[in-house]
This record gives structure tokens, sequence and C-alpha cells, in this order.
């Protein structure tokens, strides 16, 4: 019954979400573990360099994630350079998720820029690797990129 809601959850996800991005790709993790190797990769196109855009990291956890929080290094290629950025996502408090719950999983769209930015034209791929101590991480169904286009 919980995959029944957990299917109707992604698809209610994925169509609420096409018609105002520009980019959301996740990469699933076999056994619901995220080992450091795996460093998942997302490649799009920018066309429109008048529009601004805020990035977003998207993780998908069981509710028996251990941790509030998760570390990432997160790899950016730019048309004309390459810059890595090393975070930490704050997840929950002492109480609850902060992300939007149903059944035992938990979405995250958490921002990764301060403010809405304008992109040069070309080709960008984000890379994410977890950086966290244990390894692999349990727990977690999947990771990805999101794009917002403002309109």
């Amino acid at each position: 019954m919980k995959y029944i809601f957990s299917i109707a959850f992604v698809a209610i996800i994925f169509s609420a979400c096409q018609s105002v991005d520009m980019y959301e790709h996740f990469t699933s993790f076999k056994d619901h573990s995220w080992k450091s190797t795996e460093k998942p990769s997302f490649t799009f196109n920018i066309n429109d360099t008048n529009a601004l855009y805020n990035f977003y990291f998207v993780l998908r956890n069981e509710d028996a994630y251990s941790y509030k929080n998760i570390w990432l290094d997160i790899n950016v290629k730019e048309p004309d350079t390459t810059i890595t950025i090393r975070r930490e996502f704050t997840l929950a408090d002492n109480k609850k998720w902060f992300g939007v719950a149903m059944d035992d999983i938990i979405e995250h769209r958490i921002p990764f820029n301060n403010a809405p930015t304008k992109l040069k034209k070309g080709k960008y791929e984000f890379t994410i690797s977890q950086i966290m101590r244990e390894d692999p991480l349990p727990h977690i169904l999947a990771a990805g990129i999101r794009v917002q286009k403002i309109h």
C-alpha cells in the first residue's frame, strides 16, 4: 500500500513541476543507499540569458534516515568555468522533517543559490557527491537538481 502512495506522490510532483521548471532530474539509488562513489550528473542548456534562475538540491529519503542534515559537494561546469560548492543541507530539526512527507518518504527541495541568478548561454553540468562520514549512506532513495526559471 505504501508503494502505491509513493508512486502517486512522484506522479503528482512530476506533473506539477513541468509547467514552471526549466529542468528537474533525479538519480535513484539501488538498495536505497547512496555510495560516495556514485556521483549523479545532470546536464542542460541555457538559452535565455535575460531570465533569472534558482537552483535547488532535491533529495528523497526514507523516514528512517538517521541524520538531520546531509553534506554535499556540488560541482558546477559552466560554459567557461568550473566551481565546486561544498554545502550542508539541513533536512530536519529535533521534531520534524522540513520536506514534504508522503507515508515514509520525504522529499526536500532546498535552494542553494542565495538569490536568483543570471546565467550565460551554453551547456551546464551539475555533479553531486555525498560527503557524509557514513558510506554508503542508507535510506536515501534519490538525489537530483532542479533549475527554476523566474518568470
